[in-house]
């Protein structure tokens, strides 16, 4: 067994395209800010990473309000990527990420292929952006509004163009909202991704029974929370299945247990969002008791358990000499 004086010896890090990571954590994009708001609560030496909220080739005002509605076990939002436009963000908000002690991740969103080329190119010659997170869960305005993310052609087409503009390791977030996640999955990966985020959030709507209205603005949004963590499990599960890049697993993760079932699953790290709102610790919380976790199995590196619960892990490793 690993003694409690040798849990700080159980390996965390995790490899994710040419990053390594310190812990498998990632604050989700736009629920930590760029970590700074956190800093007074959370020692950010402490996470892996974290997402920035996403940008996109022009100021975008976001949708009307309200944006935020809570629902049980989650909550929608509707906020419409508001941003000042990459050209603003570079000039006034990038050079103050350098001094993270954590990784910091670039987040970009589109509405053509050009878009994502152009403001992945920009974004990926900054020295404090480690890594780009692709948001493909836009309308494709060329195509009739069809989400990137709900097509495998689409889907390939902006990768290839964010992967000929930059060589910073790619992150693409995957939707939920398609019937075979997997043929996107494969898709993004013979693009040129190398790593995929998988779920972004689930569409859905909530109604004011007294004015008989839906209660977002936008009249639909995306819900996140435990409430999709099932969904989320289930896609990483199905995605580990089919690529062999690593994934990150994202969709309701509240606790330790929450976190463990996606490694189990298939996933190398996990991205937070939704609980941060709650409480910023979650992440350092979850690391510390992963750590109790592994050293109860006589495990020596959270690798040892990645994709233990899938029979059809496309990316299973050999566990030799990690037990006993």
């Amino acid at each position: 067994m690993v003694s409690a004086s040798g849990l700080h010896d159980i390996d965390l890090t995790t490899k994710i395209g040419s990053l390594t990571l310190a812990y498998p954590t990632l604050m989700g994009s736009g629920c930590y800010g760029s970590g700074e708001e956190f800093a007074p609560f959370v020692d950010l030496a402490k996470i892996g990473a974290v997402v920035l909220k996403s940008v996109t080739r022009h100021p975008r005002l976001g949708n009307p309000t309200p944006r935020l509605v809570h629902t049980p076990a989650g909550m929608l939002n509707a906020i419409g990527l508001q941003n000042p436009g990459i050209e603003w963000y570079l000039e006034h908000d990038v050079a103050k990420f350098a001094g993270r002690p954590c990784t910091i991740v670039g987040s970009v969103a589109g509405f053509s292929v050009d878009d994502y080329a152009y403001v992945c190119e920009l974004l990926g010659q900054r020295s404090e952006i480690a890594a780009i997170e692709l948001n493909i869960s836009c309308p494709n305005v060329a195509s009739e509004g069809e989400t990137f993310a709900c097509d495998p052609r689409l889907t390939g087409k902006v990768v290839r163009a964010a992967r000929e503009v930059t060589d910073k390791t790619l992150i693409v977030k995957l939707s939920p909202n398609v019937t075979d996640i997997a043929s996107i999955a494969r898709e993004a990966q013979s693009a040129g991704a190398d790593a995929l985020a998988v779920i972004n959030t689930v569409r859905g709507m909530a109604i004011d029974v007294e004015t008989w209205r839906p209660r977002l603005g936008n009249v639909t949004g995306g819900l996140s929370g435990p409430a999709i963590r099932p969904i989320a499990v289930l896609a990483v599960y199905e995605v580990a299945r089919a690529v062999t890049i690593p994934i990150i697993g994202q969709g309701g993760i509240e606790t330790t247990s929450d976190a463990l079932e996606f490694f189990l699953a298939g996933a190398s790290a996990v991205s937070i969002g939704t609980a941060n709102f709650t409480d910023p610790r979650v992440p350092v919380r979850i690391v510390e008791e992963l750590r109790a976790y592994l050293a109860q199995r006589n495990l020596r590196s959270l690798s040892s358990i990645v994709g233990r619960a899938n029979v059809g892990f496309a990316n299973a490793q050999q566990y030799e000499g990690d037990e006993g």
